[in-house]
């Protein structure tokens, strides 16, 4: 089973680090600063192993305002909360900033204590106590026990460490319905060990990860090996969850740093500006008219996991979707990319002065651009919001691709992992993972389009159809230009649909409006592949004599040239479209090594003087080639090579 991992949370000189001291036994302040100084700075770590096998995990973070940033490291990858509040002091200004914060990431399970109990009289404990309790019922936290224990004189001490027994009990049973998001882990720390190379920390989430694993890092997508794992100062073959050290290779400590993400799964994706959901945080200080919403332009430090990164909101017009409840969807603005991936949680704080803003969700890592930007429209965003929020995997992903009008369905299947159980998660695994997912409407303009072209004709070419339906496909979706291949299978698969449900009649490479009148006889089109494969070949009969023995009619011959498979260079010359392509490839390909004279074309190909000239003619009139006392060289028309990666 998965380790929880409890984050502390409190004002400075609360007595977190002495209390989880008494927990663990282990001191969390690692630093020589923070040891020197009683005070810590950076995010610190301890365990608890118990009596029935199992561990607990902690994360101790700073109390000190200047040090915000830093709890929210380890805040960012916790299962729960344990909160600290001083007898003496009462609830401080961190204690609440610490609530407002954790209730911004969605932490709804923890255990709060009374601590330095030993310090005061006992009025002033059920004081402080009934304090907390107030602040505990704004929150997520709502419904947590409010303990009473001294770090310094052991008192209470067990009553705490039973409760958190059964906080690891809630968070288990929470667990079982609750989405885990992808295999990942949040890189804390990176460090190098003499002997051992380049290790990271963090907290794993989502999955196993093994020795030998191959992970990638994001942003970046740079691979990574896993040379060996350690969990709790000891070595491990593998983990399934909780906080972990790995030794990796393939990647120097330099281009590692926190807030990186190493990953197994796609659903982790790098992105400087999601399409996410924010909500007001709780007010707990009473400084509302300073938080909500915040104004446009406004410059916010995002913290996400472990990262941390400025991100400027737009909140004007058409920027912001208002959702419900107060909350908006918004595209912001990043300064540099961030790992997310659909349904991960962060919050938005101004730095100085310190106060926290916004609660996110991510609900698209990569939200349309450009033209598509209009399919970010407020139904499609609500159901996207509402999908997400309930953790209705299928939705999200039903609603994901609406926004976009057409998504990869690896894409697709990798949000459906991110928002499932581990029963669905399997169920999920087993579908497409191939070719592009189309959005109903856009799959309706597809199929008008083509039943358009093909309207009242007695025949299109395939391609030509194929061409026009390829461009009302970007037109009408964010798909990105590299999907070429999955574009073109999938307006394949909505030709094909059409034609099995008999919206439009197909023969050979031709469509056709059925009612416009009968197809091709089958003996017409027997006769017409059969001329088609005479002259598939470098050095085809002429016309004339390869009809006459294909047996094919002066209407088939004109069938196959109105489809584009045959092209015509001279009355009696021809060739299969597919084969004169091929031959024409074949001349540029060596006209760009050196000039191509048409001795050497005629050798290349072994066929005569009259069909290489006939070809590098035609190319030199379309300025494919172009032709100079040395020979045939690459024209302004020709194809550009491709640029090197």
């Amino acid at each position: 089973m998965a380790t929880v991992v409890i984050g502390t949370a409190g004002h400075i000189d609360h007595g977190k680090t002495t209390l989880l001291r008494a927990i663990t036994g282990i001191d969390a302040d690692r630093l020589p600063e923070e040891r020197a100084r009683g005070l810590t700075i950076d995010v610190g770590y301890a365990h608890l192993d118990l009596d029935d096998g199992t561990s607990l995990d902690f994360v101790d973070v700073p109390g000190h305002d200047r040090y915000v940033g830093n709890m929210l490291v380890g805040a960012g990858e916790i299962d729960a909360a344990l909160l600290v509040v001083a007898a003496d002091d009462g609830p401080r200004p961190q204690t609440l900033e610490h609530l407002e914060l954790l209730d911004g990431l969605g932490i709804r399970d923890g255990v709060a204590v009374v601590t330095k109990a030993d310090a005061v009289a006992a009025a002033r404990i059920d004081e402080v106590a009934a304090d907390v309790q107030a602040l505990l019922d704004r929150t997520t936290l709502e419904g947590s026990p409010i303990l009473v224990a001294s770090g310094v004189s052991g008192a209470g001490v067990p009553g705490v460490v039973a409760a958190l027994h059964a906080l690891r009990d809630r968070v288990a049973v929470r667990r079982q319905a609750a989405p885990a998001g992808p295999r990942r882990l949040a890189i804390d720390r990176v460090f190098t060990v003499k002997g051992r190379g380049v290790v990271v920390t963090g907290s794993l989430r989502g999955g196993t990860i093994a020795a030998g694993d191959i992970l990638r890092l994001e942003p970046g997508g740079q691979p990574v090996r896993v040379r060996g794992l350690e969990v709790h100062n000891r070595s491990a073959d593998a983990h399934d969850g909780g906080r972990t050290a790995l030794n990796v290779a393939g990647i120097a400590a330099g281009q590692l740093r926190r807030g990186h993400v190493l990953t197994g799964d796609p659903g982790i994706e790098p992105s400087d500006r999601p399409f996410v959901r924010l909500r007001a945080i709780v007010d707990l200080a009473g400084r509302s008219g300073e938080r909500w919403p915040p104004a446009h332009g406004t410059v916010l430090r995002l913290h996400l996991g472990t990262g941390q990164v400025d991100a400027e909101v737009r909140t004007r017009g058409r920027e912001a979707i208002d959702l419900d409840d107060g909350s908006i969807g918004v595209r912001i603005r990043l300064t540099e990319p961030v790992a997310t991936f659909v349904g991960d949680r962060g919050v938005l704080r101004r730095p100085s002065p310190g106060l926290p803003i916004a609660s996110l969700r991510v609900l698209d890592p990569i939200a349309p651009r450009g033209v598509a930007r209009r399919r970010i429209n407020v139904e499609r965003a609500r159901a996207l919001a509402e999908a997400v929020e309930s953790a209705d995997a299928a939705a999200a992903a039903d609603a994901l691709v609406a926004l976009h009008g057409a998504l990869p369905a690896a894409r697709v299947m990798a949000v459906r992992n991110a928002l499932a159980s581990a029963g669905e998660r399997e169920a999920a695994a087993s579908g497409p993972a191939t070719g592009l997912v189309l959005a109903p409407d856009v799959i309706a303009a597809l199929e008008a389009d083509i039943l358009g072209t093909v309207s009242g004709s007695a025949g299109r070419s395939v391609a030509d159809v194929r061409s026009i339906a390829l461009r009302s496909l970007r037109r009408r979706s964010a798909l990105d230009r590299d999907a070429g291949p999955a574009a073109i299978q999938a307006v394949d698969a909505v030709i094909g649909d059409l034609v099995g449900r008999g919206r439009v009649a197909r023969g050979g490479d031709q469509l056709r409006d059925p009612s416009a009148g009968p197809a091709i006889p089958p003996e017409t089109s027997a006769a017409m592949d059969r001329l088609e494969r005479l002259l598939a070949v470098p050095a085809p009969l002429p016309l004339s004599e390869a009809a006459r023995s294909a047996g094919c009619s002066p209407e088939g011959v004109r069938a196959l040239f109105a489809a584009g498979r045959l092209i015509r260079l001279e009355a009696d010359l021809a060739w299969a479209t597919s084969t004169y392509r091929d031959l024409a490839r074949q001349a540029l390909d060596l006209a760009t090594i050196g000039a191509l004279t048409p001795a050497a074309f005629r050798d290349a190909t072994g066929t005569s003087r009259r069909y290489v000239l006939a070809i590098l003619e035609d190319l030199d009139r379309r300025e494919i080639l172009k032709r100079t006392p040395e020979g045939h060289v690459p024209g302004p028309r020709a194809p550009k090579p491709p640029v090197p990666a």
